[in-house]
């Protein structure tokens, strides 16, 4: 094969790449000021070229080979799910509050903000100082009733002993077994009512009534309570993604729809709420164990809003440049041409696993090279 370009007046002639010695001998040319033919008395110049590497001569032979049959694709719009983005957040699916169980102050307070409880752990402890005082009063009541009890005891065994001999009546037994009989209940119910006093002060201890995290304690040490006020809120182990979406796509929605995460998770619909609130309804996703730590933490997801003609085009067909994305579009007349195009998400489908959206700047039917 051989190679000639014209320079200047003459004509330089490349010999056979197959005569081309090794790297380090020379190679030579000639130098033709006129044609071939010419008969004047001026010498054809031999003239020396400079050593040219096997290189840069190899570059030569390959640029004047054919080019390879570039890869095509012809785009169709293709049906695809049209996708709404919505914001949602992390709810808990019960929040509950632990509530104080009597009249008192708060004397300690165990868990904060973001501590995981388990059921009936203590959370805080309220006291009332009058309990104690009762308490007291109460113990100083059944020890003088216990001295009563132990008279009647000894009363009614001595008198036990003497009608056996016979020196007292019959009705003097039944008048002591009597007393003993009321000593005896009257110990009994001050202990009751000690009890009952000692179970009231330890209802002072506000337990955790499910298990999960804490979310606001409203109260500090030394704060006076009534029965019912919450020591503090708990939200349970379950989560849910709360979406609240415009009513022209939510009345579609239904139990087992998917809905698309921000980091690619999908989940499901759990619940549909029947009410309409200014025109959004209220949709539950069941997001179990992919909630994390914040809970009312907004999320952005995608719900499905119906489906759209569009055309999708594998991403190693766009170039982008200066922040402007183009495709090679083949004209009728063969001539391939850049075109701008505007592209949208990635969108995947049976014959392109990592494909493009086009939103704007190809039509169905067009002719694509791959770059």
């Amino acid at each position: 094969m051989h190679v000639a370009c014209a320079l200047g007046q003459g004509l330089v002639t490349i010999v056979p790449k197959e005569s081309i010695s090794p790297i380090g001998t020379e190679s030579f040319c000639l130098l033709r000021s006129g044609r071939s033919g010419d008969s004047s008395p001026r010498q054809r110049k031999e003239t020396r070229m400079p050593r040219i590497s096997v290189l840069v001569i190899l570059l030569l032979c390959l640029s004047a080979l054919p080019l390879r049959a570039q890869e095509t694709l012809t785009v169709h719009s293709l049906t695809i799910q049209d996708e709404k983005a919505v914001f949602a957040t992390v709810e808990s699916v019960k929040e509950v509050a632990a509530r104080s169980r009597l009249t008192g102050t708060v004397i300690e307070i165990g868990v904060k903000e973001g501590d995981l409880v388990r059921p009936g752990q203590v959370i805080a402890r309220v006291v009332d100082e009058k309990l104690a005082l009762q308490i007291r009063s109460m113990e100083s009541h059944i020890a003088a009733l216990r001295a009563q009890f132990d008279k009647a005891a000894v009363d009614l065994e001595r008198t036990k002993q003497l009608i056996a001999s016979g020196n007292v009546s019959r009705a003097r037994l039944d008048e002591v077994q009597a007393q003993y009989n009321i000593a005896e209940g009257a110990l009994n119910a001050a202990v009751s009512d000690r009890d009952v006093i000692v179970r009231q002060a330890r209802e002072g201890e506000v337990l955790a009534p499910v298990a999960g995290r804490i979310l606001h304690v409203p109260l500090t040490i030394g704060t006076v309570v009534m029965p019912g006020e919450a020591i503090a809120t708990l939200a349970g182990e379950n989560y849910v993604l709360r979406l609240s979406v415009p009513e022209r796509y939510g009345l579609s929605l239904q139990i087992g729809d998917p809905v698309k995460l921000e980091d690619g998770n999908r989940v499901n619909i759990v619940k549909v709420y029947p009410k309409i609130e200014n025109g959004r309804v209220t949709v539950d996703a069941d997001i179990n164990g992919l909630a994390g730590y914040f809970v009312g933490k907004r999320v952005r997801t995608w719900i499905a809003g119906g489906e759209r003609q569009t055309i999708v085009v594998p991403k190693e067909y766009i170039i982008t440049r200066y922040g402007i994305d183009y495709v090679h579009v083949r004209q009728p007349d063969g001539r391939v041409m850049e075109v701008p195009v505007q592209r949208g998400g990635a969108v995947s489908t049976s014959d392109i696993e990592q494909g493009v959206e086009i939103i704007s700047g190809l039509r169905d039917g067009d002719i694509l090279e791959k770059p």
